[in-house]
């Protein structure tokens, strides 16, 4: 894609914060903030529990929504996972994916996060793939081989013509507060 047709995104990744009555505040500040310009994509990504309010505020707006992760399978026994279809139901346009904390503390790698990559475009989802290296591999000077890695395994099977956005964002300079 010629660079001068992207355009910025930025997405905010909510975490575990804001139960469904306190995400409709924040959405709605957001929404009043930068919810008719266009020059920038704005995705907001709010925890599971509120994905269904916060999608019906955002509707009218230029303001889209995102969720912080999902599963590779469509539907089955997999209890606490959510599918890109019921995703795609409730208005979710973008889908993190291989956070530094999903992989971290949650033990996820490359080749599930690839899987959930060609699940979110098989769905129309837009996957965000988070890349990046932890402080000690930087320091070891190891940060174009680590995440070279990652967006090799998370990118396998994807075709040049669909649209992966790619989330440098190196473990070390991550807050978690």
């Amino acid at each position: 894609m010629n660079k001068s047709l992207r355009k910025p995104l930025i997405a905010g990744n909510w975490k575990m914060n804001k139960t469904p009555s306190e995400a409709v505040g924040l959405v709605e500040e957001i929404k009043t903030a930068v919810g008719r310009q266009t020059e920038v994509a704005v995705v907001v990504c709010p925890p599971f529990t509120a994905l269904d309010r916060v999608g019906r505020l955002l509707e009218g707006s230029n303001v889209q929504l995102g969720a912080q992760n999902m599963s590779a399978e469509p539907s089955g026994a997999f209890t606490g996972e959510i599918s890109s279809a019921m995703l795609r139901e409730l208005f979710a346009t973008y889908v993190i994916l291989g956070h530094s904390e999903r992989r971290t503390l949650f033990g996820e790698r490359d080749e599930g996060i690839n899987k959930k990559v060609l699940s979110a475009l098989q769905s129309s989802l837009k996957p965000i793939l988070c890349v990046g290296e932890t402080l000690q591999e930087r320091e070891a000077g190891h940060t174009l081989k680590v995440v070279g890695a990652q967006l090799l395994a998370g990118l396998r099977d994807v075709s040049a013509s669909e649209n992966v956005i790619v989330a440098y964002e190196p473990v070390w300079a991550i807050g978690t507060g």
